[in-house]
């Protein structure tokens, strides 16, 4: 139906809004940021619409509360922050995660360490998880939803990402099988043994702090994301940790930047590792590395 006058329809809003985007700070994104910030825009009078709705409905009128919704998100879209942070939510391995700027915003990378740590957990019938820095808790919750029989322990020193973990925890159906506990990297849980220790660090080197861009420098937390000169700060006291903690035969996997698998492997073996394996993102860069502590007679 034709919009009234005064009132601009859903096609005028998502050209003009998809417009401007291209020249904001991810172009190649344009039309799909400007779809999911009308239909954030659209939430107070069309709680039910998604894209299929947008799509069908092209002339349909915006109310002058979703207009003036729409110019402050593009605003905030336009300034560099990310859709999930302005969304307040992140999709993770088909899970559905609250987000803030208190934590890292799930990255599909990511999902390649969960589905690597599904398979080495297939040789346990009860295995014991330890995320280390959960953040939000995506790659704790994806566990605990894939693998009913596993016990998942999360690690977080930032207590404000700890409620942000533990909230997506009751969201997706596992709080009364991840258990939380505050502390730097292992501290919480020291003398328990596990089977598996994952974990995504902050990796990225200072060096490359300019270099970022503008959603991930400005809008997520600097301690989940840097490392120090080189960006293995964090392995460094990690990996020998991890193996002190692990139960003979138990696994160890890790998400690692770019340029870093060299440095990684040299680390692991040196803490006593082995089977050192490293598996590639879709892009064929080396992100997942695994390894195993082998101290006994198999």
């Amino acid at each position: 139906m034709p919009a009234p006058i005064g009132l601009a329809t859903i096609r005028a809003h998502l050209a003009e809004a998809e417009r401007a985007l291209k020249a904001g700070p991810h172009p190649v994104k344009a039309r799909r940021d400007a779809e999911a910030l009308l239909l954030l825009a659209l939430r107070q009078d069309l709680p039910d619409a998604n894209r299929a709705w947008l799509l069908a409905h092209p002339d349909a009128p915006v109310s002058l509360r979703g207009c003036h919704s729409m110019a402050a998100l593009l605003q905030r879209r336009l300034a560099g922050e990310p859709i999930q942070c302005i969304a307040r939510e992140a999709e993770f391995y088909g899970l559905a995660f609250s987000v803030n700027r208190d934590v890292l915003i799930p990255r599909p990378e990511t999902e390649h360490l969960v589905e690597r740590v599904v398979e080495l957990a297939s040789v346990f019938a009860r295995p014991r998880i330890l995320d280390i820095g959960t953040g939000s808790g995506a790659i704790a919750v994806a566990l605990a939803h894939a693998l009913p029989t596993a016990a998942v322990t999360a690690t977080e020193i930032s207590p404000a990402a700890l409620d942000v973990a533990k909230a997506n925890a009751v969201r997706n159906g596992v709080a009364d099988r991840v258990r939380f506990l505050e502390g730097d990297l292992l501290a919480a849980a020291v003398g328990e043994p596990f089977d598996l220790v994952v974990s995504n660090p902050p990796y990225v080197p200072e060096r490359d702090r300019a270099s970022l861009p503008v959603e991930v420098r400005d809008y997520e937390p600097q301690q989940a994301l840097f490392a120090g000169d080189d960006g293995l700060a964090i392995y460094r006291r990690l990996i020998p940790a991890a193996h002190a903690s692990l139960a003979p035969g138990g696994f160890l996997a890790l998400e690692i930047g770019y340029g870093q698998t060299g440095a990684v492997r040299a680390l692991l073996v040196q803490s006593g590792f082995a089977q050192v394996e490293f598996a590639a993102d879709l892009q064929g860069i080396p992100r997942v590395a695994a390894a195993r502590r082998l101290d006994f007679v198999e």
